[in-house]
């Protein structure tokens, strides 16, 4: 799921920096505008893709033989929950998605718009290492300042596959955490997040800088 959601960002980002760029007379994005330009572009991809990261956590979660498939998880969670259980957990995803991608594509831009102008100036290529380097900074910006959400919104989604227990809201999620296992609960699971996100968006940016140049894009 990372890989749809950072293609769809990518996309939605180009654009919106574009509309930015376009309202003001030239010059680049500052790093406010930047961060804007990934807030609105992660919010919009994670509204599009929302059910699918409600289906990956209930399929991960079924009980052996509950769901026969994917198309089956859909049909059962519509016809038992409503259309509103495939954003089950959506405030607070999409409240930790603003500043995970907003710091994020700010960090990643800043960073590597630093390294060009002071040790590429003759060159808009900042190389391979840099890149991946800007982007694991990057990417670990956005996730200690997003995971707590994240956390709380898989658990909201997974609320609805244990039965007998009350179902808490977000706020409700977040007093039960600090209560039973205080601040380092929020971010219980963080380093396997770690290991997957970072080499994923960093990789992601790499390839997103060269397609860039193949196309001829150049914003």
């Amino acid at each position: 799921m990372v890989d749809s959601q950072v293609i769809v960002t990518f996309i939605l980002k180009m654009a919106i920096k574009w509309l930015i760029r376009g309202s003001k007379e030239g010059g680049s994005l500052r790093v406010q505008e930047r961060f804007i330009a990934g807030s609105l572009a992660g919010a919009t991809a994670q509204t599009i893709i929302y059910p699918m990261e409600v289906l990956k956590t209930r399929l991960t979660l079924r009980k052996t033989g509950q769901y026969s498939g994917m198309a089956d998880c859909a049909r059962q969670i519509l016809k038992t929950e409503g259309v509103r259980a495939f954003y089950r957990g959506y405030l607070p995803n999409t409240l930790g998605i603003i500043p995970y991608a907003g710091i994020d594509l700010a960090v990643y831009e800043t960073l590597k718009n630093a390294w060009l102008q002071r040790y590429c100036v003759d060159s808009a290529d900042p190389g391979v290492l840099v890149l991946l380097g800007c982007g694991t900074i990057s990417s670990t910006c956005g996730q200690l300042a997003s995971y707590p959400l994240a956390l709380i919104r898989t658990r909201m989604q997974a609320q609805a596959t244990t039965e007998g227990i009350p179902k808490l809201t977000m706020v409700g999620q977040f007093k039960y955490i600090i209560s039973h296992e205080g601040v380092p609960g929020l971010y219980r699971g963080i380093t396997p997040n770690f290991l997957k996100v970072i080499p994923a968006v960093s990789i992601s940016y790499v390839v997103y800088e060269h397609m860039k140049k193949v196309l001829g894009v150049g914003y």
